[in-house]
């Protein structure tokens, strides 16, 4: 233990600091049910005291989360990160062959989820692992549980949390992420979007099970502001939230905007009046079109286009006051952060030159969990990449111009192509099988198909749809396929995947 005043910066410390000067106050809303800073934090420690003493918990054991988003996420998700545990949050809509695959990489201690998870229907995948159902279970628990945190000391450079991504073998991978670098982007974020202070309530309509719906719905609680929870899968039901004046900021995803824009104009023209100071996109690219039509719906100075990753965090903001002037940029670093742009021979490319991004801040990840191989690609000398290609104007101003992997982006979810391919070649008539992102004005890309059948064999759509379905979550099962002759190969062998995206573009 430290001799001097030094305090840690974790999750749990930084809502117990709020929750000290507003004790009385709303800290999470979701429809007509509130939950009060001085509840949040009691209800914190009787989760980590649950952990400690019902289920045995010690620093650096694992604990999977599978829930949607609920009043009691991120009670778990602090509670449990507060005796050290390191909670893998993962989608509320995997499979149980997902989940499988996720278990036997982490090896959890406790399963904790929800009863209306898909994989919850077939538990033949919990083995030995307790599994603490969310509702009558949980609340009996720690009900019985102190309300007085347990005297544990947590190094905030460990972490509290591991986010699951496909990786480029189809194989989930774990991505770690500290305490520490969760805290510093929340200082960032409240000095760059101005909308998570002590007076402000901000509306988190994405899942916290992903990195970015995690920290915009859990940054206003640093700081003592609202956090208030909303199902947007409506968007008719999303624009009228958006348009109570009781919310001041908003995460949204391209596909939210896409979708809302689909509705009838008299019913946008019906919605102008908000109070939104700040309305943040992320996730995936917003095309500039949707960004023109929302600053005609809710005004010129509250949008800002975000750029990150799981790995590297926000790395780079455009504000309001670029949007138009700089169409296409992610804009500029974010605060605390530094980006290179490096050509292969590892060279600083020169202004308007591509080059693959680079970035370097206190708000990184720590790696991937047990893959020190893909760790050591993505952290070279302390700069993370994820192989994202670049352009840096003479202002400064970032522009993405391509992914140097093949990971789609649909509906602002992540999906590497190989994880879908392996289902779809697993079939016995399909010989050869590539997938890639195709252009959708909904989803920002939907997966396309292509399949080589075995010779002489014969497949339907229908069966491949089927199997994926039956392996997958929905949004990486493909919207479309199609059946050809061949793949497009270059003189290596290797398939040229840009040539079946623009038979598709």
């Amino acid at each position: 233990m430290r001799a001097d005043a030094y305090q840690a910066m974790t999750i749990g410390r930084g809502i117990r600091c709020a929750a000290a000067r507003v004790p009385r106050k709303a800290a999470l809303i979701q429809g007509d049910v509130q939950l009060s800073y001085r509840d949040l934090v009691r209800r914190m420690a009787r989760v980590a005291n649950m952990g400690v003493g019902h289920f045995h918990l010690e620093a650096g054991d694992r604990v999977i989360l599978l829930a949607p988003n609920t009043l009691s996420y991120i009670e778990l998700v602090a509670g449990l990160s507060d005796i050290g545990a390191i909670v893998a949050t993962l989608s509320p809509r995997l499979t149980p062959a997902e989940l499988r695959d996720i278990i036997d990489d982490c090896e959890p201690r406790l399963i904790v989820a929800d009863p209306s998870c898909p994989a919850m229907a077939d538990q033949s995948w919990t083995a030995d692992i307790p599994v603490l159902s969310l509702g009558d279970a949980y609340e009996a628990l720690i009900a019985c549980a102190g309300d007085t945190p347990p005297d544990v000391i947590v190094d905030e450079t460990a972490p509290f949390a591991l986010a699951y991504t496909s990786g480029t073998t189809g194989r989930p991978k774990g991505v770690l992420l500290p305490h520490r670098s969760r805290a510093i982007t929340f200082m960032a974020m409240a000095a760059e979007y101005r909308c998570f202070g002590v007076d402000d309530n901000f509306l988190a309509m994405a899942p916290m099970c992903h990195g970015a719906g995690f920290v915009f719905a859990c940054a206003a609680l640093f700081f003592g502001g609202t956090t208030t929870l909303f199902d947007a899968r409506d968007p008719e039901a999303m624009l009228a939230r958006m348009t109570r004046t009781d919310v001041s900021g908003v995460f949204v995803v391209p596909t939210q905007l896409a979708r809302l824009f689909d509705l009838p104009q008299p019913l946008l023209d019906a919605h102008r009046n908000h109070a939104l100071t700040t309305m943040i996109s992320n996730a995936a690219a917003l095309p500039q079109s949707l960004k023109e039509r929302t600053i005609d719906q809710f005004g010129p100075a509250l949008l800002h286009e975000t750029y990150g990753s799981t790995e590297g965090g926000i790395v780079t903001n455009i504000r309001p006051a670029d949007l138009l002037r700089k169409p296409g940029s992610v804009g500029v670093p974010f605060p605390g952060v530094e980006i290179e742009l490096r050509l292969e021979n590892g060279d600083q490319a020169a202004p308007n030159e591509a080059g693959e991004l680079f970035c370097r801040s206190p708000a990184s990840f720590a790696g991937y969990w047990r893959r020190p191989q893909e760790t050591a690609e993505a952290i070279v000398d302390d700069w993370v990449t994820v192989g994202d290609i670049a352009q840096r104007d003479d202002e400064g101003f970032v522009t993405i111009v391509d992914r140097k992997k093949d990971m789609i982006i649909t509906g602002g979810l992540n999906v590497y192509p190989r994880e879908v391919e392996n289902v779809i070649a697993a079939l016995p008539d399909v010989g050869e099988v590539a997938v890639v992102g195709a252009p959708s004005a909904e989803w920002g890309e939907s997966l396309y198909a292509f399949i080589v059948p075995r010779a002489g064999r014969k497949i339907d759509e229908e069966a491949v749809i089927g199997a994926c379905r039956e392996r997958l979550a929905g949004y990486k099962v493909p919207r479309r396929v199609a059946f050809v002759d061949d793949l497009p190969r270059n003189a290596g062998g290797k398939v040229l995947k840009a040539v079946l995206r623009e038979r598709v573009a």
